[in-house]
């Protein structure tokens, strides 16, 4: 098991980093606002989670342990994958996602694409008191950096949007406000899609 990784960001993308260590590079699934703050070159640490399935091995990292332990809670929730459980932590965070279970906010969980009404229900129920109210992740220096709309749009695929949506969603979000970082322009797109795919 791969529990936590140190090495050089190397082919940072949407979604995912390439991490070298040791001379080798491992591919490490990462929520977009984390994959915002990356360069490449940069030296990073990940808390990871090494999920095994019968054709694939994949490695998610996270900033914090407490995000990877949302993460591995999230998996237990019927119905629940790796990929929908990194579009939870992608739209609301290990702290937004405690703060909706802990309010009943069934409206917070149906703005990540993929849960539904029913699904929403059954995530607070399996969910409720399994996480801590105040995961709130560690305060990390964001950057400014460039905003492109390919990558947004990317993300927004990942998280299971057609092209197109994605494309003008995107648009809307810069003509809204052209100087945001990556992250909000994910947030604002997310908002304008408004819910589930």
């Amino acid at each position: 098991m791969i529990a936590y990784l140190t090495g050089t960001a190397h082919s940072v993308r949407a979604d995912s980093v390439v991490v070298l260590a040791g001379g080798v590079g491992r591919i490490v699934t990462i929520v977009p606002g984390h994959a915002a703050r990356m360069h490449e070159g940069q030296e990073i640490e990940l808390h990871t989670e090494l999920v095994v399935r019968e054709d694939s091995l994949t490695l998610y990292g996270f900033e914090a342990a407490h995000a990877r332990s949302v993460f591995r809670t999230l998996l237990t929730v019927s119905g629940v994958g790796p990929k929908l459980a990194m579009a939870v932590l992608a739209v609301l965070g290990a702290d937004g996602l405690a703060a909706a279970v802990a309010a009943e906010d069934a409206k917070a969980l149906t703005a990540v694409p993929g849960i539904g009404a029913k699904g929403a229900a059954r995530m607070l129920l399996e969910l409720t008191g399994r996480l801590p109210v105040d995961a709130m992740l560690p305060g990390a220096e964001v950057t400014a950096a460039p905003a492109p709309g390919d990558q947004v749009v990317e993300a927004l695929v990942g998280l299971g949007w057609k092209d197109a949506q994605a494309e003008r969603a995107v648009a809307d979000a810069r003509a809204a406000t052209p100087d945001a970082d990556v992250s909000a322009l994910l947030k604002d797109a997310l908002r304008m899609l408004g819910g589930p795919r």
